[in-house]
């Protein structure tokens, strides 16, 4: 079994930057892939950004190309995700997500097995 536990998010203008963060559990988080999901109100959820498990391949959403940074620390089980330049409809839940034994990036909900419980992020225009 895999928690995931997200932490960082909060209100901020548009224009600002907020990094979130997912703490793992487990002893072998070096062999997860991680993603990023986001849903607003209203609205499906969305893929964000992804990381292999070596943290050597990401990918983005095409909406947060440029502005959005993931990365990982293997060592302290955690990733983040750094936001820049948010805009008003960056607001939504971010959620964390792990698959096991995942050596690329997947960007599909349903390729992942394990989801964190969101934090809520909020950009005021």
């Amino acid at each position: 079994q895999v928690q995931l536990v997200e932490s960082g998010g909060g209100l901020v203008q548009a224009g600002g930057s907020l990094r979130i963060s997912c703490a793992a559990s487990g002893r072998t988080f070096s062999t997860y892939a991680m993603g990023w999901f986001r849903q607003a109100p209203g609205k499906e959820r969305e893929f964000v950004a992804a990381i292999s498990w070596s943290g050597l391949s990401t990918y983005y959403a095409d909406s947060v190309k440029g502005r959005f940074t993931i990365s990982r620390d293997n060592a302290k089980n955690i990733v983040f995700l750094q936001m820049n330049s948010l805009k008003p409809e960056d607001t939504a839940v971010y959620y964390c997500a792990a698959k096991l034994y995942g050596r690329t990036y997947y960007y599909t909900a349903d390729d992942y097995d394990y989801w964190g419980q969101g934090t809520q992020v909020t950009v005021s225009s």
